[in-house]
């Protein structure tokens, strides 16, 4: 069974990460749900709001939130149950693709999934490939070394 994904986030960011999953993977048009959270709205809007996408779909859903503690979170968790819904914190573009690719999994797999994908997404990046990076000759080493002497 297919699990449904459910974006939770400050505006416009749930539709915005909705949109780049499209762009990766149009199929899952109607799997991957976004519902934007504009500022002042009050989270019992949101909540019944999020309440009525999820009761539109029967089988498991996976929701995902931008920050822990704040409102598209706080809401989420009043939905999840930790069993048909389930909720990850913090997320971005890798963690929702790895999500929308194994969609198909169990949710609990699904779930594994898509917090690798969200942490392995994440890294510092050098600023170029190591076979671009210019090879330090001898005297190349021998004039920095007097350079940094004097």
């Amino acid at each position: 069974m297919t699990t449904h994904i459910l974006i939770i986030a400050h505006a416009p960011l749930a539709h915005a990460l909705r949109e780049c999953a499209l762009h990766v993977f149009p199929e899952c048009e109607d799997e991957v749900l976004a519902l934007d959270v504009p500022p002042n709205e009050p989270p019992e809007e949101t909540q019944a709001a999020a309440q009525v996408m999820l009761d539109q779909h029967a089988g498991p859903i996976l929701l995902l939130t931008d920050v822990f503690g704040a409102t598209p979170c706080n809401v989420a968790q009043r939905l999840t149950d930790g069993t048909r819904v389930r909720l990850i914190c913090g997320v971005n573009l890798p963690m929702l693709l790895r999500s929308v690719c194994y969609r198909r999994e169990e949710l609990d797999s699904l779930v594994a999934r898509a917090m690798a994908g969200g942490t392995q997404g994440v890294m510092q990046v050098a600023p170029s490939a190591p076979q671009n990076q210019v090879r330090m000759n001898s005297s190349t080493n021998d004039q920095e070394k007097h350079h940094h002497q004097q």
